[in-house]
């Protein structure tokens, strides 16, 4: 297995394989490596490399050292990020100056207790540890802090801090003991894929032919993916950190302090010998983007340089950290290092293979890299080695962006992440900076000012719509906010009347071709819908975890349209694109996502509006659920599915961008005496919930399998197709479940379950939630979650933690609420009708 790998300046070789970096190439046998029963086996390779790519990179950083993140997936990163380092002197022989005194966020706010109350009920179903603490407890473990804010922190023993270039050189010695040869410098200079899917990487040591390529340089990825046509969106931010003389009050300590992070005054600070290092994140109209090496590419030879220290501008940051913590006042600054690091427009790197083009992979955009190395490093090794990723980490996917997310944008969201790094997390948080993109649906221009706008994938989508009297505007918080009562409001709507909702940004695909059958038979766990029949179906992984959700309708013969979340795009026609490539088969795949419109119409109403703008019959008999049809509304083509993810009776119009809001207002026009109107994502959320309808990304994902996740009706193990994850199956029938998705309600009072909150039972942790809501229906709070098939009755009682408390739950029968498909086969079915 030969791998090309990009970073500093190395050449790493061995007599077999390859694996490289930007400036800097790893030759490799991993099959070989990989049989080494050494600490470095689980890692594997890409671990190895990850510390040259950040070998220059890391002296800039003050190696920080931490199990939390707010995502649930990117713990695991940290988690194996640290158990690497606590073992890597011991492996290598090597030093690398790893402290452990732990960390503490410190809250000085009510929302900020929220906050941490918030995580902490997402941290106790990980493996973890985490408290949340008192202000007592805080001064124990930073008895140099002044408690005057102090309302509570978050301890987190094993956290710390690193020396980035220890840990560098502990790296290239574990490669050298495993058969690796380092040569400095081997620049890459071109990239050229071949036929089959190789590369030739052309290195002033010659011309390297590698199976696949992984780009993980830091500030130099924009130019490397410039050598084969992308623009990746990461760009360099300047980052400072001040280094104190010795502080005579940390000297007299018995034991090193713990990382604090005080929140509010946006900064970390920590132990340094007998001194202190102090690092903000600066405000940001303050903050320094170089975004003429987004211009101008980076300087040749920038390696071990820094950029210019301006203490003023992190001044107001001091003086926060000075009331915080007294000490400071006192003590002589004897360095300030200011130096570039890395982000993407959302502060997530992008790791994993990308879209576009074969066997080229990412691992770029690390805003924080000494924590994400190690782990990334282990992430992507194992994906390389098995076919597929380890676990679900969809957030740092690479193909969540595209040519939406250009230049400007990127400064933009840069600046506001950087600016945000200690903002108070809420859910369902939006941030508006660089928005709107080019991706604006056709009936956006009529929308934006009626409602509170959501960001998906580039596109802006309405979350809820305003009337007169609403508390209006994005006004966040833990509890149920101002949304709560126009949400109910639209949820009656569609169950009542009828609700129009802009569903434009879910991902389109055409495949079509000789062998188009054959691939999607081949990806998919469903069989292929007829020609005018849609269905669900699921991309598989070979060990039958849930890879992707697709509606997908044969249009004509042979034609397939595939429609897949606005999230999914890039992740899942990268995985059918490299399926195609792979296997060979005849095939024409088109992204049509920017050219075709959608808008949904749903609710007991919708059939009488769409019957005024169409001579199509609309009946049961003449257009049945699941079915598809090109139709004339109001005189222009729309190409129709009667499918409806709120449950109701309903229909998806598929429409070009160009006449959306003529088809729009006529609808509008057409359904005035219906009571239509329009309604949002929260409301079909909430709809879909009562449904007892499952959402790629929170009921099943790469963490799931599709038997679990009670999607069996979809999965037909006995269809001739040796479908991706058939055998796998199989075998997990065999050997039976040990947990299942249930479905639960909840007594709460202000607050609603919202996913991936921790399930108790006799004072045990059980299970977690996967997606929630309040139901309008039935007043009362309900959500999906995973439990143990002993817990999984209907009947059974659990507890649900919100905000710290642990609130009264039970297990019930599915669906709260029937969808309008099986209410009307039952009423026909209780009238003796067929």
């Amino acid at each position: 297995m030969h791998f090309f790998l990009f970073s500093c300046e190395t050449w790493i070789h061995n007599k077999i394989g390859f694996i490289s970096l930007t400036y800097c190439t790893f030759k490799w046998d991993v099959s070989a490596f990989s049989k080494q029963k050494c600490r470095f086996k689980s890692v594997s390779v890409v671990s190895l490399w990850m510390y040259f790519l950040l070998m220059v990179y890391f002296v800039f950083q003050a190696g920080l050292t931490t199990y939390y993140h707010p995502g649930i997936n990117v713990k695991k990163v940290h988690y194996d990020s640290i158990k690497l380092y606590e073992t890597l002197e011991a492996e290598t022989g090597q030093a690398v100056g790893f402290h452990q005194p732990g960390s503490v966020r410190i809250a000085s706010t009510p929302a900020r207790v929220d906050e941490m109350k918030y995580q902490m009920t997402r941290t106790h179903w990980h493996v973890t540890e985490q408290y949340f603490i008192g202000p007592e407890k805080v001064h124990e473990l930073f008895p140099l802090l002044n408690l005057d804010k102090v309302l509570a922190g978050l301890y987190t023993p094993g956290d710390g801090h690193i020396d980035p270039y220890s840990l560098t050189m502990a790296m290239a010695a574990g490669a050298r003991m495993y058969g690796a040869q380092i040569y400095n410098p081997a620049p890459v200079t071109a990239l050229t894929p071949t036929a089959d899917g190789n590369w030739d990487v052309q290195t002033p040591h010659g011309t390297i032919r590698a199976n696949r390529i992984v780009n993980a340089t830091g500030f130099w990825a924009r130019e490397v993916g410039k050598m084969i046509g992308f623009e990746h969106p990461t760009i360099p931010v300047h980052h400072q950190y001040v280094v104190t003389a010795t502080v005579p009050e940390v000297k007299a300590l018995k034991t090193e302090l713990p990382v604090i992070r005080d929140l509010e005054g946006s900064y970390y600070l920590r132990q340094e010998r007998d001194g202190l290092l102090f690092g903000p994140y600066e405000k940001m109209e303050k903050m320094v983007l170089q975004d003429s090496w987004v211009r101008d590419g980076v300087p040749p030879g920038f390696g071990k340089e820094l950029f210019e220290s301006d203490l003023d501008r992190i001044m107001e940051h001091v003086e926060m950290a000075m009331d915080m913590v007294p000490v400071l006042k006192e003590a002589d600054i004897i360095n300030i290092v200011s130096g570039p690091i890395t982000y993407t427009p959302d502060l997530l790197p992008m790791v994993g293979p990308h879209q576009g083009v074969r066997n080229y992979w990412t691992a770029i955009g690390f805003g924080y890299g000494v924590i994400h190395a190690g782990g990334i490093g282990k992430f992507l090794s194992d994906w390389i080695r098995t076919g597929e990723p380890p676990y679900d980490l969809i957030e740092c996917d690479p193909n969540r962006y595209s040519k939406w997310a250009d230049v400007p944008f990127m400064c933009a969201k840069a600046r506001e992440s950087y600016g945000f790094n200690n903002v108070v997390g809420y859910p369902k948080e939006e941030r508006f900076a660089g928005r709107p993109t080019y991706r604006t649906s056709g009936v956006y221009e009529l929308l934006k000012d009626k409602a509170s706008m959501g960001f998906h994938a580039g596109w802006e989508q309405p979350h809820w719509f305003y009337k007169p009297g609403d508390d209006i505007g994005y006004k966040p918080s833990f509890r149920r906010t101002n949304w709560f009562g126009p949400v109910g409001r639209e949820c009656k709507l569609v169950m009542e009347k009828v609700g129009v909702i802009d569903l434009t940004p879910f991902a389109k695909f055409i495949v079509k071709g000789t062998d188009s059958h054959k691939l999607l038979d081949r990806l998919f766990a469903n069989t292929m819908p007829k020609v005018g029949l849609t269905n669900i179906s699921h991309m598989l992984t070979p060990t039958g975890r849930v890879f992707a959700e697709v509606t997908i309708t044969q249009v004509a013969p042979g034609e397939f349209l595939l429609i897949t979340g606005s999230g999914s795009e890039g992740h899942d026609l990268r995985w059918i694109e490299a399926e195609a490539a792979d296997g060979g088969y005849d095939v024409d795949i088109s992204n049509v996502t920017d050219d075709i419109g959608v808008l949904g119409i749903a609710g007991p109403n919708s059939r009488k509006v769409l019957q005024k703008l169409t001579d199509e019959d609309l009946s049961d008999g003449g257009f049945k659920f699941l079915h598809c049809k090109s139709i004339q509304l109001a005189g222009i083509p729309v190409r129709a599915i009667r499918i409806s993810y709120t449950g109701e009776l309903g229909w998806e119009l598929y429409i070009e961008q160009k006449n959306m809001a003529a088809v729009y207002k006529a609808m509008m026009e057409a359904g005035k005496d219906e009571g239509i109107d329009n309604f949002g994502t929260y409301a079909m959320s909430s709809l879909r919930l009562e449904k007892g309808f499952r959402g790629w990304g929170a009921e099943m994902n790469c963490d799931t399998n599709p038997l679990e996740a009670g999607l069996d009706y979809f999965i037909k193990l006995n269809k001739p197709a040796d479908f991706i994850g058939k055998a796998a199956l199989q075998e997990i029938k065999v050997k039976g479940l040990k947990r299942k998705l249930s479905y639960i309600t909840l007594a709460t009072d202000d607050i609603d379950p919202e996913g991936n909150e921790t399930i108790w039972h006799n004072g045990k942790v059980v299970g977690n939630t996967t997606s929630g809501a309040y139901s309008y229906s039935s007043q009362q709070s309900l959500a999906f979650a995973y439990l143990p098939l002993e817990l999984c009755s209907v009947g059974q009682k659990v507890e649900v933690e919100l905000l710290g408390r642990k609130y009264p739950a039970m297990v019930i029968q599915e669906p709260l609420v029937l969808t309008e498909p099986t209410r009307t086969r039952l009423q026909k079915k209780a009238k003796g009708k067929p």
